[in-house]
């Protein structure tokens, strides 16, 4: 859990806002498809945009 975590900040993530939509998501898709793995990764453009920190404008 702990890595979870820290790899979502990492990532810029809301680490609970994260966890929510990972606990949301994994009981409903296929754990063998990759393509659908991939798309719940801290890193993947997929994630909605209320798991992401807001950017300081520039």
């Amino acid at each position: 859990m702990y890595s979870i975590i820290e790899t979502a900040k990492e990532n810029n993530l809301k680490p609970y806002n994260y966890l929510q939509y990972l606990f949301e998501q994994l009981p409903n898709i296929n754990t063998d498809d990759e393509a659908a793995i991939e798309n719940l990764m801290p890193w993947s453009d997929a994630l909605p945009a209320y798991c992401r920190m807001p950017q300081p404008s520039q």
